[in-house]
């Protein structure tokens, strides 16, 4: 009787796997992408990361794709179709379990990962899997251990998830479990997409920490965090009253430490305000983010005092929110020690602004300088070059004004 493994192949066949093989061949192109450098910049910084998505839309191909960019081994683990054993170990009877006890034997992918000694272990269709599994991940997520087994160090963590509406008879996360993760909401780009399809995709690339920056990296994450917390006390923990939200990113000491920790890698490796956003919100939440993101930027603010100190080289921010804070500041400044020559040099600052930057910002802060002013001060000379600019562009806000009004907007 003649063999199987014997006989020819099929012809047609043989081309279908070749044209297969050519489908599949991609590659891959530096190409900035937001989503996929707060993934790795997570992933470096060996954080649980969670991507939540729709069916369809990419987490598992972007998983791929970074394991084979950073050279990591991926093991994938479907959650939903795994019991609490399956994470927590079966329980192995030995010779003398009155003495030795009973071992927690681990799975087979787990003593593959600590064989290899690094990889990517994606838990995917979390979601999907029964309280009791997801109660059992917590020790791998948090603790990285699997039953009696301790994952290497070289070992990321990653895990996917659809929307308790697009899931298939989905669970809302635990919040111990959501705890320890960073949500990243995974969204399709068009042009990715797009070039993917033709063949190219954005390659994910570790971020670039520069080593004379990693000691004020953590020294600015430090000040920033903790400087906000001492503000806002009462977001240093806060659940949120309804299930959906404790599934999600929300403020604690342990989901801080995480955001301080993003924070620190974000600066060493200079990524975008955009960037260092998801991760920020990805980890304490919509509000609490933006807080401390809004408190980073009054970090970068400069000294009024300084700025009183030397007006003709102040130097004011560029953007034109944090510029304005800036002269505002400044005002303040006067205001809570109003001299005469103080005064003066709230008005040069104003001149500096002027020369450097759009004088319809000057508008507001001229106003609040002006009332400041002591009936013995004498006008400075820097009025009278502000009066025309600040008065043409009062003058073209009260045009809008009554634009608006005599269209009815608002109403």
């Amino acid at each position: 009787m003649t063999s199987h493994a014997l006989l020819p192949a099929n012809p047609q066949l043989a081309l279908a796997d070749d044209l297969l093989k050519l489908l599949r061949t991609t590659s891959t192109e530096p190409r900035p992408d937001d989503q996929l450098e707060a993934l790795t910049l997570a992933v470096a910084a060996d954080l649980p990361v969670l991507l939540w998505g729709e069916p369809g839309i990419g987490k598992t191909a972007a998983l791929t794709q970074l394991a084979e960019s950073l050279d990591l081994p991926l093991t994938t683990v479907i959650a939903s179709v795994h019991e609490p054993t399956d994470f927590s170990g079966l329980p192995i009877v030995g010779d003398d379990p009155a003495v030795q006890g009973v071992p927690m034997a681990p799975p087979q992918w787990a003593v593959e990962l600590v064989r290899a000694g690094r990889g990517l272990l994606f838990l995917d269709e979390l979601s999907t899997a029964t309280p009791a599994v997801q109660a059992a991940l917590l020790r791998v997520v948090l603790e990285r251990r699997v039953g009696a087994l301790q994952l290497p160090p070289g070992v990321r963590i990653v895990a996917a998830a659809n929307p308790r509406a697009s899931a298939a008879d989905g669970w809302e996360l635990s919040p111990p479990l959501a705890n320890r993760f960073v949500h990243l909401y995974w969204v399709h780009d068009r042009d990715v997409v797009v070039r993917g399809l033709g063949g190219v995709w954005p390659r994910a690339e570790l971020p670039r920490l520069e080593p004379e920056r990693l000691a004020e990296a953590v020294a600015f994450a430090r000040r920033a965090v903790c400087g906000f917390l001492h503000a806002r006390p009462t977001l240093i923990h806060r659940l949120p009253s309804t299930e959906t939200r404790r599934g999600g990113a929300w403020p604690s000491p342990r989901s801080w430490e995480t955001a301080l920790t993003l924070l620190a890698f974000g600066t060493a490796a200079d990524v975008s305000r955009e960037v260092l956003a998801l991760l920020v919100r990805g980890a304490v939440g919509d509000g609490p983010g933006l807080e401390l993101l809004a408190h980073l930027d009054r970090m970068d603010l400069p000294d009024p005092e300084s700025l009183l100190a030397d007006p003709p080289t102040a130097e004011l921010p560029e953007r034109g929110d944090l510029r304005q804070a800036a002269l505002e500041a400044v005002v303040a400044a006067v205001g809570a020690r109003p001299e005469r020559e103080r005064w003066e040099a709230g008005w040069a600052v104003l001149v500096r602004a002027m020369e450097t930057g759009a004088p319809d910002l000057l508008v507001a802060p001229a106003k609040a300088l002006a009332g400041l002013r002591r009936d013995e001060w004498e006008v400075p000379a820097a009025v009278e070059r502000l009066a025309k600019v600040v008065g043409i562009a009062d003058r073209a806000e009260r045009s809008v004004e009554r634009v608006e009004a005599g269209l009815g907007v608002g109403r």
